[in-house]
Order: C-alpha cells, then structure tokens, then sequence
C-alpha cells in the first residue's frame, strides 16, 4: 500500500476518533446539567461519611438545591417533614429549646390551617418554617408551571395568615421525588430545594421503629455537613430526640440553620 492510503487512512482514523470524542464530551456536559426525574436517593459507601445522592451537589447548586452540607466542619442541619399532626410537635419543640438548636419545618396547607398555633411558635422559637406544598402532590406530574407555583402559594397564603410573616422560600419535594422542571420551577419562585443525606424509616404509624432502631441508623451514618430528614408526626423521634441530641453533641456536632448550609454551600 502507498504512503498516500496509509495516510488517507491514518486521517480517516484521526477524524472518526475526534468526533467520537467530541460526542463524549457533549453527553458528558448535558449530563451535567439535566437531571432525570426520579424518587430521591441515597448510597452510603462509608460510615461517618456524606451519602452519595440521586443527583451530585453540584448538579443540584445549579438548581439552588442541596442535600448535604460542607464536609470541612461537623455541624448538622434538622429538618422535620409535617404532613399532619400526631401529637408530637410540641414535644419535639420542647427538646429542640431545651438544646438550642435550629431546626426547619416543612409543612403542608392543611398542617399550616389545621395547626396555626404550633406552627407559630416553630416561627417564634427561630426555626424555619418551610413548603412542602399544599395537596402533598407527587410535583413531578405537574408540568404546567402556574399550577406548580399555586401548589407553593397556597401555603404561602396560609402561613402569612397565621403568622404575619412572608414565608421562608424552602422547598421540599414531596416523598423527594422531583424533576428538573420541577427544580427550575422552584428556583424561579425564588425558592431553595432541600434534600436530605440522612433518614430512616419513621413514618409508618403502626409500625414505629424502637429507639435502639433509630440510634443504628442516626448515629454510624452521621456526618459533617448531614441533613437530617425526621418525621414530626413520629412517636420515636419524639421520645428519643433528646438523648439522641446529646449523643450528637457529644460526639463533637454542632447544628446549624438552613439559611447556613446555603450560605456555605
């Protein structure tokens, strides 16, 4: 063969490589910057060590959203979903005063109208009150953004009516499940998604964890920058959320707001 095919050849090769590179390279950005709908999730590759989640931390900066905290400091962000009361705030309340720390609420419309008082003291005690929408929808079925904005406003309304106040623009999906439609919809209300990098099964009420079950979950899994996912409407994290305080504190953790963990994010 001439010097001339070998050449011809060589060129061919070099330019199906440059082009299969280039593909690469574009899948690679796009994956970047699209998130696929889903349920949230987690994947704990270490003990004391930050969760790997459904989406990375910086997909979701992009989206004004996270799910964990710096890893640089041992402090912990408590979050309380509230999708109705089971007569275990106001004890949660209690314990949270008596430690000082800041926790955030997310509640649905009917908590905010069924509840006013208990969720004017969660104002009043300093801790952030945020939305969990109205009708607790699965969002990711809403495609249409007017209708996906009144789902926020609706508690909005309810919150500044039993408070006073304008309400804090945190969000959190729904049983986590989200879309990127979802997320951009959320920003452009101005809001902030929360997720999570630590829970556990303590929502079922006729099948409540015992406090050795929680403590195996809460404690190895712990880790610098955690969001702590609880359910208020739990009768275990009620009674152990003291202890189960002070077992953090005294392994060295510090708690901090959501207001922080967006601030150091």
């Amino acid at each position: 063969m001439s010097h001339w095919n070998w050449s011809r050849r060589i060129r061919q090769r070099l330019a199906v490589t440059v082009t299969l590179l280039a593909a690469l390279s574009l899948g690679l950005l796009l994956a970047g910057r699209a998130v696929e709908a889903g349920s949230w999730g987690l994947s704990f590759q270490q003990e004391g060590q930050a969760p790997v989640g459904t989406v990375s931390s910086g997909v979701l900066r992009q989206y004004d959203a996270a799910y964990v905290g710096s890893d640089d400091e041992p402090v912990i962000y408590l979050t309380f979903d509230a999708g109705y009361e089971a007569g275990y705030t106001e004890k949660i309340l209690d314990t949270l005063q008596a430690h000082q720390v800041p926790a955030a609420f997310f509640v649905v419309g009917n908590y905010v109208e069924n509840e006013p008082a208990l969720v004017r003291r969660m104002a009043e005690d300093g801790h952030i009150v945020g939305n969990h929408t109205y009708h607790h929808y699965d969002m990711a079925q809403i495609s249409d953004p007017s209708a996906f904005a009144r789902e926020l406003r609706l508690v909005e309304e309810a919150y500044e009516a039993v408070t006073g106040e304008a309400m804090p623009r945190y969000y959190r999906p729904p049983q986590g499940i989200y879309s990127q439609e979802n997320l951009e919809a959320a920003q452009a209300l101005g809001y902030r998604t929360v997720f999570w990098s630590l829970a556990y099964v303590d929502w079922l009420q006729d099948n409540q964890p015992t406090a050795e079950a929680a403590y195996s979950k809460l404690l190895p899994r712990i880790h610098n920058g955690a969001v702590v996912l609880l359910h208020s409407t739990s009768a275990t994290n009620a009674a152990i959320l003291d202890e189960l305080l002070t077992r953090w504190e005294n392994m060295g953790y510090t708690f901090g707001s959501l207001d922080e963990l967006f601030e150091n994010a």
